[in-house]
């Protein structure tokens, strides 16, 4: 039986049947005008196939289609009726027009009260029919009223704003939920022509309905179960593609051939006893993990995370040393220039009994060994082996830089090594062993960003997890405090104090500029309020992430070099540098931030013997805000908070928003979704069991190929 929906679809789908593809612009659907298209754009919806995969966040229940004598007793649904009467007035207190209406059906008659919706006398002329969405309020003048109700006139078709379960999508200003649900309606029927790439046999398995069912039900879901239903098909869908990717990576990194490094033990134990601290037990066990990767002929793919200050820069030296010691190459990527110092810094202070060659390499600096080389000249070295650790920037990545030998490669705050990174460094590899066309060097990447161990092994399943979740011994415990607004004063007279007895602050915000909608602080108003207000007589500097590298380079360097008392930023000193001399770190709209995030923030201070103090401020003084920054008092490590934050609040919070890329991929599915993930798992397994070319499954491998995350390593 044909229901009006299904007619609805079929009548667009033979409108559309010329184009039939989902790839046409939106420019090319009917009453688009340039301005929709361009707030369309800033959605990133530019074609019909984007608006499919547009999804709703929430929905409202309107399905309830009740009589107005219903809606009266139940104060909430959906009614069927006629206008009466409609007219505007304007509002003398308010200066608003608002628009009332007299409805009715058989059963009983309700006023209907709009504000500032004056064409809506126009819209919704005397005599229409049309349902009205919406909840009953009672006002002591003027009785029961359906106070700004949504509406939809009576068509042939069935509802899709009111009377049924109603989508709600992300939007931006001026484009309303309508034209958007709208847009979906018209390119809808194009959901039948998509290719179902997800194999048969797994959508048996696991009771999956087709992509066009999913697509389709997702945006007008003709019930609860059913949009139940729709939506495990589409959030399996991601973490499936997940899972697959993952295990390809894996199989293709087991194609390949590594150095097998030897693990010196006597000059390991001369090392170690050499440092000014004793390693943890958790520092010793992932080196001990590393190095046992190290000595076997596969490529190593293994993650290292650990909070700031916990060490991983000691644990990545003890591989560096094995690897040197068996005659291979290193080469060391770090974020920014000035951690790229410091790591070259450090790594040639603790290993500077040994013979190794050590250089630099951004691209403002080329040294070896404390000198300043020429460009070609420090780029033949590097090929002819005679530098045997490089230490830089993304600048090892350019042109020229070719490793005669190229053992173990280790990217420091990546939290994934990137496809172009490892094909470039594996290329460079191929073209040093001609012979050895599959010749992989080792890979370590590492994170101070504190990821759960559940959310990590399921983002990062091609890669090995290693933790130190212990902190070196002897370090100060951060004093940190949650300030009430009446201590803001007494907490600036302590930062001055602490700033003429030689220590320095950073001072954080969630903003670049200010946002009068959201009320949150901004670098920019901070910057100048301390600068004007509160520490006029003190040096202070601005820094966020719009400024050039060389702006921020300077920046960090001069605070580093304690030219400047006070460093106003973003959330871009989370991946930056030690500064030993930083002991106070004041977060602003502190309740803005992820309990990790925060974590890993303060993180950047108490690197010294001086004791350090954290200071948060909130702009929400409510308990809830209170009682969740509590937790940032009490917990023992970033873990732990990352936990917390995974529970409360979504993996969005535990990235924050400079990192939300991480979760590319994830528009529906959530990493809370453990039983879904679970599923992915074994499908993806299933799928790959003596089928790891996909040729089975052409429609699956062209999605894969698409995504444009598989690592081919040619």
């Amino acid at each position: 039986m044909l229901t009006k929906d299904l007619i609805y679809v079929i009548i667009l789908y033979a409108k559309l049947r010329p184009a039939m593809n989902p790839s046409i612009p939106l420019s090319q659907f009917k009453k688009i005008g340039s301005a929709t298209l361009k707030k369309l754009d800033r959605l990133g919806l530019k074609t019909a196939q984007d608006l499919l995969y547009h999804y709703p966040f929430r929905y409202e229940d309107w399905s309830k289609i009740l009589t107005v004598a219903e809606l009266k007793t139940q104060k909430t649904g959906t009614v069927k009726a006629k206008i009466n009467l409609i007219a505007n007035h304007r509002s003398p207190r308010k200066r608003m027009v608002i628009t009332e209406a007299i409805i009715g059906d058989k059963t009983d008659s309700i006023k209907a009260v709009w504000f500032n919706q004056p064409f809506l006398a126009t819209t919704l002329r005397q005599g229409t029919e049309a349902y009205f969405a919406g909840k009953i309020d009672f006002d002591e003048t003027y009785g029961l009223e359906l106070l700004n109700p949504s509406y939809e006139i009576v068509n042939k078709h069935e509802p899709i704003h009111t009377g049924r379960l109603v989508p709600v999508y992300p939007t931006t200003a001026a484009l309303s939920q309508k034209q958007i649900r709208s847009l979906i309606r018209q390119a809808l029927p194009l959901a039948q022509i998509l290719n179902d790439w997800l194999p048969r046999e797994i959508r048996t398995k696991y009771n999956l309905p087709a992509l066009s069912m999913a697509i389709e039900q997702i945006h007008f879901p003709s019930s609860q179960p059913w949009l139940k239903r729709c939506l495990h098909r589409l959030k399996f869908d991601e973490l499936f593609l997940i899972q697959i990717q993952n295990l390809l990576i894996r199989r293709e990194l087991k194609r390949y051939q590594a150095p097998t490094i030897k693990f010196n033990l006597e000059e390991t134990k001369k090392l170690v006893a050499t440092l000014p601290f004793q390693l943890t037990d958790s520092q010793r066990k992932s080196a001990w993990e590393i190095l046992q990767n190290l000595e076997q002929s596969r490529p190593m793919n293994r993650l290292l995370e650990g909070d700031v200050g916990s060490g991983k820069t000691v644990v990545a030296i003890l591989a560096i040393l094995n690897t040197c010691l068996t005659k291979y190459q290193v080469a060391y990527m770090a974020p920014t220039e000035i951690l790229a110092k410091q790591h070259f810094e450090t790594i040639s202070k603790l290993l500077k009994k040994y013979s190794f060659k050590v250089a630099l390499l951004t691209h403002s600096e080329k040294i070896v060994n404390g000198k300043k080389v020429v460009a070609k000249n420090f780029y033949e070295q590097i090929a002819r082996q005679k530098i045997d650790i490089v230490i830089g920037t993304h600048a090892l990545l350019q042109e020229g830089v070719s490793f005669a030998q190229l053992g173990l490669a280790i990217i420091d705050e990546q939290h994934r090594f990137g496809v172009e990174q490892r094909a470039q460094l594996t290329r460079e590899s191929h073209r040093a062993q001609p012979n050895q066309q599959n010749y992989s060097p080792h890979f370590l990447s590492m994170t101070a960003t504190p990821i759960p161990r559940s959310l990590a092994l399921t983002l990062y399943g091609d890669l090995d997890l290693s933790i130190i979740d212990q902190m070196p011994k002897g370090r100060k415990k951060i004093a940190t405090q949650i300030v009430q607004p009446d201590a803001r004063a007494e907490t600036y007279d302590f930062v001055r104090q602490q700033i003429k007895n030689g220590r320095q602050a950073f001072v954080i915000c969630p903003l670049i500029d200010p946002s009068d909608k959201l009320g949150v602080k901004s670098v920019k108003d901070e910057y100048d309020k301390l600068k004007k207000n509160i520490f006029p007589d003190l040096k202070i500097a601005m820094l966020h992430g719009r400024l050039k590298s060389e702006e921020k380079e300077k920046i960090m360097a001069t605070f580093l070099n304690n030219e400047t008392n006070v460093l106003v930023s973003t959330t871009v000193v989370e991946v930056g540098i030690d500064v030993p001399n930083a002991t106070m770190m004041l977060i602003e709209g502190a309740e803005r931030f992820g309990l990790a995030q925060l974590y890993q923030l303060r993180g950047r201070i108490g690197r010294s013997t001086y004791q350090s103090y954290c200071f948060l401020f909130a702009e929400n003084q409510n308990i809830k805000t209170y009682e969740r920054l509590k937790a940032l008092l009490t917990a023992k490590n970033g873990f732990e908070l990352a936990e917390k934050d995974l529970e409360l609040r979504g993996p969005g919070e535990i990235f924050g928003t400079e990192q939300s890329g991480y979760l590319e991929g994830l528009k529906i599915a959530k990493l809370t979704d453990t039983d879904i993930i679970k599923e992915a798992q074994e499908a993806a397994t299933q799928i790959l069991s003596g089928n790891a070319e996909l040729r089975k499954y052409p429609l699956l491998a062209k999605k894969i190929k698409a995504l444009e995350k598989i690592i081919h390593l040619e």
